[in-house]
């Protein structure tokens, strides 16, 4: 088994580099879903600049005092001595460690929009306001709700406000970091890529408990060892992630919520209130309120537009954001609960299936990332002009449903995509009929005139289908292409063999 690794994140690691190469006193700000990785960048970062002074405290979700218990902990650990009683005195040893030239970094530092918390960001202030001019050491504030963070550095009213020097957001790793992770652990099937991704998608945490665990091989049973060995045993790391970091910050209904979107798939409002409907659930205002504190507040739902729509357009989807978060609900979650008096085999089986389906969906996002990603880095065989959407005219996709529309302005190609995650489930006759009808409609007009592909997307193709469908006038593009494309050593706009 090979060793795990740091993967990707150079531009991160360039910017914290930079960062640390002034020479003077700075406050980052790190932000990022959980799990994402941000501390691990942080300490390989100093570690990399060999910087020795490092502090590190996690903002524990308790009271004043037991922030202040954990800190003097930490403050133990380090081998500082001084003592702490207050919120004045937390900020204090702050400053100091900093005029000793030490880095400090405080994790879950959104804890701290609390009212009962809330008092240490104007005793920060006074310090920060001290160091600001100063050259020695820095502060990181790692947070992963990203609401909660913005209002205690950006809200007008805080006492951090302008405060910040500098911001590092961390997203999942991309395709290239991922395909190179794989590589590295011989994971080399297109079937194998789909699966981790709908499960982990670029969440570093959950491939390394994989790594850990003995999955991330190559292993012809993986879909039920993954789901055994991760969810259902006794010791498996990621049983209780569902509950102890997404729905633990909910109240009230958003649960019921993201159970339903889980359950349909990306659906309207309209759709969402029926199902409420069905179970004597919240009004259509309430539920509207759900939504937006999930979008906005926690990032957990993603808001989906057809191409060209506007914001407030009618036609809008709502999908579960986090793919960990959809699969749980969706099939693993009621499983896990199931093998407590079931058979566990009988179960894993009944998730690996239940998974199949959201796998489906997650493809369909993974195809608009890669696409996006090959785009943005100048290789594969299509540069966009805008980011990648599909189109639909009904909440249910019964008249038009074009999984990807994806367009080039400069030279005046339009690219109409079918997402399978089967390559045999792929329909001409139904894939074309949605296209004509798009063609008629005030947005399939603003492509008249201009070069029309069409592109069937699925993890794998193999010979014999790509000489098929190209017959037919069809583009074949696969994972293993895109893994083609973003391989470090591929040239811009690398010529496709599709």
């Amino acid at each position: 088994m090979a060793d795990w690794g740091f993967y990707g994140r150079q531009a991160e690691r360039a910017a914290i580099d930079r960062i640390l190469a002034r020479g003077r006193w700075f406050f980052c700000a790190v932000s990022g879903r959980r799990r994402i990785g941000k501390t691990t960048l942080i300490q390989r970062s100093l570690q990399g600049a060999g910087i020795s002074g490092r502090f590190y405290f996690q903002v524990p979700d308790s009271d004043e005092a037991g922030v202040l218990r954990s800190f003097q902990d930490a403050l133990e650990d380090s081998g500082r001595q001084q003592r702490v009683a207050n919120f004045g005195d937390m900020a204090a040893a702050v400053r100091e460690m900093c005029k000793d030239g030490w880095i400090v970094v405080m994790d879950e530092f959104q804890y701290f929009h609390r009212a009962a918390l809330a008092s240490f960001t104007s005793f920060l202030q006074r310090e920060v306001d001290v160091l600001r001019n100063t050259a020695q050491g820095g502060l990181f504030v790692l947070g992963s709700i990203h609401t909660e963070m913005m209002a205690i550095l950006e809200d007008r009213d805080s006492p951090l406000f302008q405060r910040v020097t500098d911001r590092i957001e961390v997203d999942h790793w991309d395709g290239q970091t991922l395909f190179e992770m794989f590589e590295a652990h011989g994971v080399r099937t297109p079937q194998e890529w789909l699966f981790f991704w709908s499960l982990f998608e670029g969440v570093p945490k959950f491939y390394r408990d994989s790594h850990d665990q003995g999955v991330l091989t190559n292993d012809a049973n993986y879909r039920h060892e993954v789901l055994r060995r991760l969810f259902f045993e006794g010791s498996s790391p990621l049983r209780e992630e569902a509950a102890n970091w997404f729905l633990r910050e909910l109240r009230g209904r958003y649960d019921s919520v993201l159970k339903l979107l889980a359950r349909l798939g990306p659906c309207s409002h309209g759709q969402l209130i029926a199902e409420y409907g069905r179970s004597g659930g919240a009004t259509d205002k309430q539920v509207g309120g759900y939504l937006a504190i999930l979008i906005d507040r926690f990032r957990m739902i993603d808001k989906l537009l057809p191409v060209f729509a506007s914001d407030r357009a009618r036609k809008s989807r709502y999908v579960i954001s986090d793919n960990f978060l959809s699969a749980w609900l969706s099939a693993i979650g009621r499983n896990v609960d199931a093998a407590r008096i079931q058979p566990v085999e009988t179960c894993i089986s009944r998730a690996a299936i239940a998974l199949e389906g959201h796998e489906g969906f997650a493809f369909e996002k993974m195809t608009k990332s890669l696409i996006e990603e090959c785009s943005r880095k100048q290789v594969g065989d299509f540069p966009l002009s805008a980011v990648v959407r599909g189109y639909w005219n009904k909440p249910d996709g019964s008249d038009i449903e074009i999984d990807v529309v994806a367009y080039d302005e400069t030279r005046k190609i339009v690219r109409f995509g079918s997402c399978k995650r089967s390559a045999d489930k792929h329909e001409y006759v139904a894939f074309n009929g949605h296209i004509g009808r798009f063609q008629r409609t005030a947005e399939g007009r603003r492509f008249s005139g201009w070069t029309m592909e069409k592109a069937l997307y699925s993890p794998l193709f193999d010979a014999a289908d790509r000489r098929r469908h190209q017959s037919n006038g069809y583009l074949c593009i696969d994972l293993t292409d895109f893994e083609r494309w973003l391989r470090p050593s591929a040239s811009p706009r690398e010529a496709s063999s599709i």
